[in-house]
């Protein structure tokens, strides 16, 4: 995409979210009924594996969608525009940190590869939920649909999202230290500097995709909440997009790099 293009492409959403807000003020009713409620769906037995989030499913799948879509459109020149000089800084940065905390080279490239996922991924999805959109929450005769009251849904305002992903990251850290250290080595590391902390370790190891998962949803999801109030209060036209976009774009942006740093020093750490 051409400077011109994007310059013309960003004017046009800005236009976009204007004309979105001036309608949402002038002709829909804002209602915090279903707020932090979730559309969730029963098969089976139900329980814990017989239930199923499709705004979730719906908008993960979105996201990849459109990850691909973008890759295939960018094509890389030899010389660089501004543009893509500064993915490439920023791809270079990623790939210094991973140097610096991975001290196998063997598994720097794997390492890379899984933290940049994770931080395009959660990127967007953050970015969508400082967008107003379409969501789904249920009500008491059924679902609400909300055109434009509220961001869309975010794959990350779901823990089982945030969950699932730091228990990759758990099991592939563990998977490469065993592999790299030999298993015996690995299954050492449990009991040191001392077998009376076997105990701690353990308690350690499940800690890290407890706080891996709740920083990020506990971000985002407590941001959305607090701006769907704040939207319902005034409106949404004038301090909640304000708060959309701080929650979505700079905090989202953040947690997301947040997320994969934290990717790299645990599947470095593990390998020293």
């Amino acid at each position: 995409m051409t400077n011109d293009r994007l310059k013309k492409f960003t004017i046009f959403l800005f236009a976009a979210y204007i004309v979105l807000g001036l309608i949402n003020f002038f002709v829909f009713d804002m209602s915090l009924e279903g707020v932090g409620d979730r559309w969730i769906v029963y098969f089976g037995d139900g329980g814990f594996f017989g239930q199923l989030n499709p705004m979730t499913l719906i908008m993960s799948f979105a996201v990849m969608f459109l990850l691909i879509l973008v890759a295939r459109s960018i094509h890389f020149e030899r010389i660089p525009g501004r543009l893509q000089a500064a993915v490439e800084t920023f791809f270079d940065y990623f790939w210094e940190m991973v140097e610096d905390s991975v001290p196998n080279p063997k598994y720097r490239k794997q390492t890379f590869v899984i933290a940049m996922s994770f931080f395009l991924y959660i990127s967007v999805s953050n970015v969508l939920g400082g967008m107003p959109g379409v969501n789904v929450v249920p009500v008491e005769n059924g679902l609400n649909v909300q055109l434009f009251t509220d961001t869309w849904y975010t794959p990350t305002s779901d823990l089982n999202v945030n969950l699932t992903y730091a228990l990759m990251v758990l099991v592939v850290s563990h998977f490469f230290a065993a592999r790299a250290k030999g298993v015996l080595k690995w299954l050492k590391s449990f009991f040191e500097p001392n077998p009376l902390l076997f105990p701690l370790n353990i308690i350690s190891e499940i800690a890290k995709p407890i706080s891996h998962s709740l920083r990020l949803f506990g971000n985002v999801m407590g941001g959305g909440i607090l701006v769907l109030i704040i939207s319902y209060m005034l409106k949404y036209f004038v301090l909640p997009v304000f708060l959309w976009g701080f929650f979505g774009w700079f905090v989202g942006l953040i947690q997301a790099f947040v997320f994969s740093l934290l990717t790299i020093a645990y599947i470095g750490s593990l390998l020293e």
